[in-house]
């Protein structure tokens, strides 16, 4: 269970940041995030009122810029004072580098079982959804490219990022994520069948 006062005031203070931010990261992708980080601590030995609040606080740091958000979101964790009245100066600290710990494309492990679980559940992989986040991403910020720029973009993307070789990293052997990763893989292969789903979703996007 959650504490209740804690749950009331990021209902009201941090969630509705996210109602600001890009489409790839608002409400519906921190309440993801929130469930999925609940589920995969639930038979782990942690603090589940640390869980929900670093999930909650994960990308709040958009409200800055993405490059940094994973740091600008610990940052908004230790300044912010209210959090003093559920937890502890050691227990803020270790959320805070949860935080920043959680980014992909990070080139550190994540320093403590927290980190780990949001970085996990931040990597939801619904295929067709992560396809989706990435050509609504490059919409929103590379307005100067035409349709093939934005599918060679989106196509170097998940290259990079989710196919074999790729630099994202899973930390449980028995998440979904597992299984919900190949699928997507097996996407990334059949180029033609990439290319159609591209082409469904910029055509309905661009309009």
């Amino acid at each position: 269970m959650i504490d209740e006062s804690l749950q009331s005031y990021i209902e009201t203070h941090i969630l509705p940041l996210y109602d600001s931010f890009d489409a790839a990261h608002q409400r519906n992708h921190v309440d993801m995030v929130i469930e999925q980080s609940r589920a995969i601590a639930a038979d782990l030995d942690v603090d589940m009122n640390m869980v929900y609040t670093i999930a909650a606080y994960h990308d709040a740091g958009l409200t800055a810029d993405r490059k940094t958000h994973h740091l600008v979101s610990g940052t908004t964790m230790r300044e912010d004072m209210r959090l003093r009245d559920w937890f502890s100066e050691e227990q803020i600290e270790t959320m805070a580098q949860a935080c920043e710990d959680h980014r992909a494309s990070s080139n550190h492990e994540p320093r403590s079982i927290y980190g780990k679980i949001v970085a996990e559940a931040d990597r939801f992989i619904d295929p067709d959804t992560i396809i989706l986040r990435t050509v609504q991403y490059g919409l929103a910020n590379y307005p100067e490219l035409d349709k093939e720029g934005h599918w060679h973009r989106t196509l170097n993307h998940l290259h990079e990022k989710y196919a074999e070789g790729g630099y994202l990293r899973l930390w449980f052997d028995n998440s979904p994520n597992v299984a919900r990763l190949n699928s997507l893989r097996q996407i990334i292969k059949n180029e033609p069948l990439l290319r159609e789903k591209f082409n469904h979703l910029y055509d309905t996007l661009s309009k």
